[in-house]
């Protein structure tokens, strides 16, 4: 039991250590541009009176986006130094550095909680998804982007070129199995939407960026669900 505990915790700092040094040497340029976040608060339907936490909040892009809407702001990242840039250009969001799976926050406090592409690299998906629904309130809704093991980038670039991403823990899983994991843990599916920001930039290109692009309402893909990149999970806490 010692030498799992041991390493799980090398794992989490092997996973920490390659967060810091990508945060460090690309910065915002690893990260979508704040426009593509706007649409997640937009489906969640954030409102001033609720409290907002974003689970492995990286550089704070989710938050940036959702200060429009006027909500009280939480983050939280496993890395320290996506924390120290997302509290320079957020002062007045509660973030700080924090491991998923123990969340320092009490029972029932959040309105909405969103995880945008972490989730499939946590090391202990059941225990994050235990702590997402006790820091949650009842009656809170839930959203969740992850990757689709069956998407045709994650086919080209992790199965034919060997590009998976191994000290940061990169991983992928079918609609089927997100499904039925969110809902083992007593979460209701309310929607699964494909990710916006590949069909937003497709909607640019296609205008030779002429057109002014709706960054808040969904789009359909021409893509099928099986094949898109990534999902957005829009969940109930309770069932």
């Amino acid at each position: 039991m010692q030498n799992t505990k041991t390493a799980t915790l090398g794992k989490q700092e092997e996973i920490k250590n390659w967060f810091d040094k990508t945060y460090s040497l690309r910065g915002f340029f690893y990260l979508r541009p704040v426009r593509a976040y706007k649409i997640f608060p937009s489906i969640l339907k954030f409102e001033k009176e609720h409290k907002i936490l974003d689970v492995a909040c990286g550089l704070g892009r989710l938050l940036e986006a959702s200060q429009e809407f006027g909500p009280e702001l939480y983050g939280f990242d496993i890395s320290d130094v996506a924390v120290e840039k997302a509290q320079k250009i957020l002062p007045n969001a509660h973030i700080q550095a924090a491991n998923a799976e123990e969340m320092p926050y009490p029972e029932n406090t959040f309105d909405r909680v969103t995880c945008l592409g972490s989730l499939e690299r946590m090391l202990d998906l059941d225990r994050v998804l235990q702590e997402v629904k006790r820091v949650a309130k009842p009656d809170a809704k839930i959203l969740f982007l992850v990757r689709n093991i069956n998407g045709w980038t994650w086919k080209i670039t992790k199965d034919i070129f060997k590009a998976k991403v191994k000290a940061s823990h990169q991983g992928a899983k079918s609609q089927e199995e997100w499904t039925n994991i969110f809902k083992s843990h007593g979460f209701k599916v309310n929607e699964i939407l494909p990710d916006q920001y590949p069909i937003k930039k497709r909607e640019r290109l296609l205008s030779l960026g002429l057109k002014k692009i709706d960054y808040y309402n969904v789009s359909s893909s021409i893509i099928p669900m099986d094949y898109v990149h990534e999902y957005i999970y829009v969940l109930d806490n309770s069932i």
